[in-house]
């Protein structure tokens, strides 16, 4: 018999029982234990549920280089203070700028005194103080310059890390002028270092307290934006608004017809007959600021202080010149391309006369395109005026000389000055049928049919006439 079975076998025998017995039926219960309720069983404890588990947002990977971003420039930032410690020493080496003491703090200048006589190519610096203020309002199409003392105007054009502009531009140059009796004195605040702009926007506001307005180059778009936003992140009170002259705009209405542009340098090229040599490419500029704040020489630096005073004497030069010829009303010699621009700055102004003037001598300066445009608006101030013959000679001339697209205008002027101011229907409707396509399908038609039905019921009176 093999171990299992022998194992069940022993399993059966209870105490005192032999092996191979069978076992015995277990006692029957009597009946009232068989009534009996079972034992009621405790209930299970309660099981504890685990939390349940947010599923892991994965991190932005924007902010995390944002994160990362900022914590080095932290770091660089600390390492630099730690470097440079609590002095603002200028720079060793030949930058011509000088340390002065404010009750600001320290700053770095450069400066230089202009005497009366000087040019800047074929134009005298101390013009800038003839021009008169009315005047000037109409060039620049700003009535509030109107009453602006002019001696007292401050000259302001930047340098920066950038031309984005924003937080992140920094302007490390600010060149200042203005007039001691007809000298020029030229004044440039120097950043020696990044965090360092507190004295130096204090010293701009103190300078602009006294000033009467601010004469600038792009100056409403760029400069001034930028200097209010750093005036602000410096926590420095920003300087009062001053009246603001930007010679970007005047420049842009009285040179467009010499489509070369109205950058500083062309202007000063063409309008002032200035050429400079060795000037510092603007866009280098900024990488050359960095390479000084990087240990390297100051003298690389020289030609970003002299590129920076010349934008300041074009200014003034640009401002004495505009002046000038705009009071001359066209004087002869004068490029009829700038007389034209005058006539319309004139003419937008609301300065009838003067826009007359010069848009006669820009007239018989040019037998060609700008010529017919002189004409042009030569006819439309004749007819202002109600001199309707000398605005129809005038359109007749333009046209001898007209481009292609300047003849079908001319047409339609014609037509408007005969039928209404001349009544000359004919002639009024032969104009109308050469005028497209200076004005639109539609009207034109329409205003063919009307000289037609005109001429028709004229054509009709006649005929009663003369037949009576």
């Amino acid at each position: 018999m093999d171990l299992k079975r022998k194992l069940s076998r022993l399993g059966g025998i209870g105490p005192g029982g032999k092996p191979g017995a069978k076992p015995s039926p277990a006692p029957e219960a009597p009946a009232a234990e068989a009534a009996a309720p079972p034992p009621v069983e405790a209930p299970p404890a309660p099981v504890e549920m685990p939390a349940p588990v947010e599923p892991r947002k994965e991190p932005d990977p924007r902010v995390e280089a944002l994160k990362r971003m900022l914590g080095d420039w932290s770091e660089r930032q600390g390492a630099a203070v730690a470097r440079r410690g609590p002095t603002a020493a200028p720079r060793p080496g030949p930058l011509p700028v000088e340390l002065r003491t404010t009750p600001h703090g320290v700053i770095h200048v450069s400066e230089r005194l202009l005497p009366a006589e000087h040019h800047h190519g074929s134009a005298p610096l101390a013009e800038a103080l003839d021009v008169e203020s009315p005047l000037v309002a109409s060039l620049a199409l700003q009535p509030g310059l109107a009453g602006v003392d002019f001696q007292r105007m401050l000259f302001l054009d930047t340098e920066t890390t950038g031309l984005a502009g924003g937080t992140g531009t920094v302007p490390f140059l600010v060149g200042l002028a203005w007039f001691e009796g007809r000298s020029l004195r030229v004044h440039q605040l120097f950043l020696n270092r990044l965090g360092e702009e507190a004295p130096m926007l204090r010293a701009l506001a103190e300078r602009m307290a006294g000033s009467s307005c601010m004469v600038t180059f792009n100056g409403k778009s760029f400069d001034w934006p930028l200097l209010r936003t750093r005036f602000v992140l410096n926590r420095v009170k920003p300087p009062a608004e001053l009246p603001h002259l930007d010679l970007l705009h005047c420049a842009r209405r009285v040179f467009k017809y010499r489509g070369s542009g109205t950058r500083l340098v062309h202007l000063e090229e063409q309008v002032l007959d200035y050429h400079r040599v060795g000037d510092v490419d603007g866009a280098l500029i900024p990488d050359l600021y960095f390479r000084f704040l990087r240990g390297a020489d100051g003298s690389a630096l020289t030609p970003v202080l002299e590129h920076n005073a010349n934008d300041l004497l074009l200014l003034a030069a640009l401002l004495g010149v505009l002046g000038r010829r705009f009071r001359a009303s066209g004087a002869e010699g004068e490029d009829p391309r700038d007389l034209l621009g005058f006539a319309g700055v004139a003419l937008r102004a609301r300065d009838y006369e003067r826009a007359h003037a010069f848009a006669r001598a820009a007239a018989a300066g040019d037998t060609g395109a700008v010529g017919a445009e002189a004409l042009a608006m030569a006819s439309r101030l004749s007819r202002r005026v109600g001199d309707d013959r000398t605005a129809v000679a005038n359109l007749q001339r333009a046209l001898a000389s007209a481009r292609a697209d300047q003849v079908a205008p001319l047409h339609l002027s014609l037509t408007k000055l005969y039928e209404h101011g001349l009544k000359d229907l004919p002639r009024a409707l032969h104009h109308a049928r050469l005028a497209a396509p200076a004005e639109s399908s539609d009207a034109l038609r329409r205003r063919i049919e009307r000289l037609e039905r005109k001429l028709s019921r004229v054509s009709r009176e006649y005929a009663l006439d003369f037949s009576k």
